[in-house]
């Protein structure tokens, strides 16, 4: 039998899930909050808590600049500060991205985003 992690929330994760419920209600889609969390509590969180390897890795991503090579090289220091074997990883869900930490035994939710907030907003920008 697989070995059972502990799957922890950050603040930032809760967070990141209050700005999802407000996109998704600003896009008239209040019950596409409510799947989300019914997808996080009965799939992402127990595949994560058997299988916490499962996601992509963060930290081996093509870097395209000096200034994503150097944020890199920082998180990979900052985790290997908080353990040696620790790793950043994103699950890919059907309509978000949710980025996790591995450390110790245990999987930290760090951040989730709907996939079309992770575009510009050009009315806001281009606004007035």
């Amino acid at each position: 039998m697989t070995a059972t992690h502990t799957v922890k929330l950050t603040a930032n994760f809760e967070r990141n899930l209050a700005d999802v419920e407000a996109f998704l209600l600003e896009a008239e889609a209040p019950q596409a909050f409510d799947a989300l969390l019914d997808e996080l509590a009965d799939t992402v969180i127990p595949n994560l808590e058997r299988f916490p390897g499962m996601g992509r890795s963060f930290l081996e991503r093509q870097t395209r600049s000096i200034e994503v090579a150097n944020g890199i090289a920082r998180l990979k220091q900052q985790l290997g500060a908080l353990a040696q074997d620790g790793d950043l990883r994103e699950y890919v869900m059907t309509n978000y991205l949710v980025l996790y930490a591995r450390i110790k035994g245990s999987v930290y939710l760090l951040s989730i985003r709907h996939q079309r907030q992770l575009s510009f907003d050009f009315q806001a920008l281009w606004a007035g």
